[in-house]
């Protein structure tokens, strides 16, 4: 669950059922909406990436509130691969005071929690802007003698762990792309295979169906899309903040609602999840004329809503 709280994720599966929600499955919520099912709201939980805390800290969560959900994994992750720049900037931060960003040209002086979140948050940013980015930080990172591979094993699951996840009655594991691609950036043939290649990858080492996708980062287009069925998924789901509809229902391009940002409260997740939050982005989207954009750190835990 890194990215949110213990206490905000046990408050939201609360909410959830105080307010008259069912978290379903993404198979029982796709049946759902093919019959029009409006007989009560439900939600479907996500993670993304398969991080070790899922099962160590919210899996036991899931268990006392009997919630199903699903989690993306990507290959990298399994294999020890994955360039997790996001984890070695934690890193960086966490172990210095004093922080350069070469690529950045810029020096960061941070002596107190704050100054480090800070600080972290402006260079998450920085690549956010541009995932091409990540790869400028690699020298920054075996200067400072950390190793990605070593966070990979720190944090995320390993395959036998997955296994024996994949065969709990309330998981179902869906796939993430095979590096952790921002898969709007790079060539089609390159997208292809990186959900092609994790959709075999999963399948062939859990023995079971990989239905679902996630697009690593939110960044998808309309490509991406058309990749994602065509690699044999039967949906996946964006980074962009919604609620599920009948109407125009593009499986493709799922929407999610974000639980565990830096600013993140009890009260914001009950106004996205009413639906008070986006109303309130829509109306000041037309008084601009422009849409906002949603952005997701990756590993947050997510609640797809109908």
């Amino acid at each position: 669950m890194t990215g949110t709280s213990v206490e905000l994720f046990e408050y939201s599966l609360g909410w959830l059922k105080q307010e008259g929600w069912a978290i379903v499955s993404l198979e029982e919520c796709l049946e759902r909406l093919a019959s029009n099912d409006q007989s009560r709201r439900y939600a479907v939980l996500t993670f993304d990436d398969g991080y070790w805390d899922n099962i160590s800290v919210a899996l036991p969560i899931l268990e006392r509130n009997n919630a199903p959900f699903t989690m993306y994994v990507p290959t990298a992750a399994l294999t020890r691969t994955m360039q997790c720049w996001w984890l070695g900037l934690r890193e960086l931060f966490r172990s210095r005071d004093d922080v350069t960003i070469d690529a950045m040209g810029m020096r960061f002086h941070c002596h107190d929690l704050e100054s480090k979140r800070l600080a972290l948050t402006k260079v998450d940013q920085w690549v956010h802007q541009d995932y091409r980015r990540a790869e400028m930080l690699a020298q920054t990172f075996s200067d400072a003698g950390i190793s990605l591979s070593r966070l990979n094993s720190q944090y995320f699951l390993d395959r036998g762990a997955l296994q024996e996840l994949s065969r709990h009655p309330l998981a179902s594991i869906g796939g993430h792309t095979t590096s952790h691609a921002a898969l709007a950036t790079i060539d089609t043939t390159s997208a292809r295979a990186e959900l092609a290649d994790n959709r075999n990858y999963l399948e062939n080492l859990l023995q079971l169906p990989v239905r679902h996708h996630a697009y690593p980062y939110g960044a998808c287009g309309v490509r991406e899309e058309h990749l994602a069925k065509e690699a044999g998924f039967a949906t996946a789901v964006t980074t962009r903040h919604g609620q599920l509809g009948t109407d125009r229902l593009n499986q493709f391009a799922l929407p999610r609602i974000g639980v565990g940002s830096a600013f993140d409260s009890e009260i914001s997740f009950a106004a996205r999840m009413n639906g008070v939050q986006l109303a309130a982005q829509t109306l000041l989207a037309g008084r601009s004329h422009r849409q906002p954009a949603a952005r997701d750190v990756s590993g947050r835990g997510r609640a797809t809503v109908s």
